[in-house]
C-alpha cells in the first residue's frame, strides 16, 4: 500500500512539474510582450528592447525549444550531444578507452589546457576576454549533454591568445556496460569542434561561439596531437559507423562530417601519479547533476527571502508609535501579526529550499502561477494594468521565480536530496 502510495505521489509531482515548466515558458514569453510594449514609446523606456531581447534569447526561447525537443527528439544514444535548450549539439566524433588520469595525462603533454568549470565569476570572466580581446587560456565552454548529463571535463587550445577562436572538447564517461551501437566497448565519448568567431546563436538569438563547419578537421587534430604527444597510444576507426550528413548545431552552424569514429586507445599509457587522483574523482562522480545547489535554487530562495524580509521592514514602520484611537490601533495590531506570519512563513520557505527540500519548490511555483495568472486577469480586463509604473516589476520577478524553480537543475537538485536522505547518507557534497 505504501508503495502504491508514493508511486502515486510521484505521478503528481511529475504532473505538477511538467505543467510548471510549461506555464513558466508561456509566461516568460508574455513578460518578454509586456516588457516590448512599454519600450515602444520615446526616451529612456526604448532601452527595454534590449531587456526583451535578453528575456527571448535566454528565457523563452529557450524554455520553448526544451518543451518542442522533448517531444520530438528522441532520447537515446544518436552520436550528437545535446544542448541544455534541448536542441541537438555538436557530433560525437571521437571515442577512447583508458582511464579519466590517462586522459588528463595525454591532453597536457599534448599541448592541451584544461577548460574551468562553467560558473558565474568564469562566465564573466569570458565576457570580458572576448569584450577585451585579452587571453583566457582556461574559459569555460557550455554545457552540452550526453546520457543525461553534461560533460566531466572539457580541454582546449587559444589560438594566438584570442578568446574568440579555439581548438575544444569535451569528455563524457560511458555509463558502467554501456556499448555503442554495433557492440563496440569503450570508455569515454568526446565532441571536439572549432570556435572560429563569437556571433548570436540562429536557434535563440544568444551570443555563442561559431564553430568551423567541417568537424572532421578537429577531429583529425586531436588524434594527431594526442598520438604525437604519446606514441604509445593507438587508434582504431570505425568507418562509417554513423552516416555522414550536413547539419546544424545547437548554435545554427553548419556542421559536415563523414561519419567515421576514431577510438583513441590510451589505455597503454602509464599512468602518472600525479593525475591519479584527478582521474578518480572524475570517475567516481559522473553523473554530478544536483549535487551541487544550483544558481536557480539561490535565486528562488533569496527572492523569497528577500519578499520576508519587505514583510518584516513594514512590520517594523507599523511598530513606530503614532497618534490615533483604539479601533485604529487594533487594526495595526492585526495587520502587523499577518505581514509577521507572512515574514516567518516566506523566511521559513528559503531556508527549506536551500536545504534542498521539495515541498517549499512546489508550493513557491503555485504561488507564482497564482500570481501570474491574477495579473494577467487584472490586466487583460483594465481593472489593473500593468505598466512601468505600477507592477511590472512584480510580474518579472514571480515569472522569473518560475522559471527558475521549474527549471530541471532546481528538480534534479531537490530529487538528488530526498534520495539521500532516504539513503541515510546525509547531505551531498557542496555548499
Amino acid at each position: 500500500m505504501a508503495e502504491v502510495s508514493q508511486r502515486q505521489r510521484n505521478r503528481v509531482l511529475v504532473g505538477l512539474d511538467l505543467f510548471f515548466f510549461v506555464f513558466g515558458g508561456v509566461a516568460a514569453a508574455w513578460l518578454a510582450y509586456l516588457v516590448l510594449e512599454a519600450g515602444i514609446s520615446p526616451g529612456w523606456p526604448m532601452l527595454l528592447v534590449l531587456l526583451f531581447w535578453v528575456l527571448v534569447a535566454y528565457l523563452a526561447l529557450p524554455r520553448i525549444h526544451r518543451i518542442l525537443t522533448a517531444i520530438y527528439l528522441p532520447d537515446y544514444f544518436i552520436g550528437r550531444a545535446r544542448t541544455a535548450d534541448g536542441l541537438l549539439g555538436d557530433p560525437v566524433n571521437l571515442a577512447l578507452r583508458g582511464s579519466a588520469a590517462q586522459i588528463h595525462d595525454a591532453m597536457v603533454a599534448a599541448g592541451w589546457t584544461r577548460a574551468d568549470e562553467l560558473s558565474l565569476a568564469t562566465g564573466w570572466g569570458i565576457v570580458g576576454s572576448t569584450i577585451t580581446g585579452k587571453s583566457y587560456a582556461e574559459a569555460p565552454v557550455s554545457p552540452l549533454l550526453l546520457f543525461g548529463r553534461q560533460q566531466d571535463f572539457a580541454y582546449q587550445q587559444e589560438v594566438e591568445g584570442s578568446p574568440s577562436r579555439r581548438h575544444h572538447v569535451r569528455f563524457w564517461k560511458c555509463p558502467t556496460g554501456w556499448l555503442l551501437p554495433g557492440g563496440f566497448a569503450v570508455d569515454w565519448l568526446a565532441a571536439g569542434t572549432y570556435d572560429r568567431s563569437v556571433g548570436l546563436s540562429l536557434f535563440t538569438g544568444q551570443i555563442t561561439h561559431k564553430i568551423d563547419e567541417d568537424v572532421d578537421v578537429e577531429r583529425d587534430h586531436i588524434i594527431a596531437s594526442v598520438t604525437s604527444a604519446r606514441p604509445a597510444a593507438s587508434v582504431e576507426l570505425l568507418s562509417n559507423f554513423s552516416t555522414g550528413y550536413h547539419s546544424r548545431n545547437g548554435g545554427g552552424d553548419r556542421i559536415e562530417t563523414d561519419g567515421d569514429l576514431p577510438v583513441v586507445d590510451l589505455s597503454a599509457l602509464p599512468v602518472p601519479t600525479s593525475g591519479e587522483s584527478v582521474g578518480a574523482v572524475v570517475e567516481a562522480q559522473p553523473a554530478g547533476a544536483g549535487a551541487r545547489r544550483p544558481p536557480q535554487v539561490v535565486f528562488g530562495a533569496l527572492v523569497t527571502g528577500l519578499l520576508g524580509l519587505q514583510y518584516l521592514f513594514v512590520l517594523g514602520l507599523l511598530m513606530i508609535p503614532a497618534p490615533g484611537d483604539a479601533d485604529t490601533a487594533a487594526t495595526l495590531v492585526a495587520v502587523g501579526a499577518g505581514l509577521g506570519v507572512l515574514a516567518l512563513v516566506n523566511l521559513g520557505l528559503a531556508a527549506a529550499l536551500l536545504a534542498g527540500q521539495d515541498w517549499p519548490r512546489i508550493l513557491l511555483c503555485a504561488s507564482s502561477v497564482l500570481g501570474i495568472v491574477v495579473a494577467y486577469v487584472g490586466n487583460a480586463a483594465g481593472t489593473q494594468r500593468i505598466s512601468l509604473s505600477s507592477n511590472l516589476f512584480a510580474v518579472a520577478v514571480s515569472v522569473l521565480a518560475l522559471l527558475a524553480l521549474s527549471s530541471e537543475p532546481a528538480r534534479a537538485y531537490a530529487e538528488a536530496r530526498r534520495s539521500r536522505r532516504k539513503s541515510g547518507k546525509g547531505s551531498p557534497t557542496g555548499p
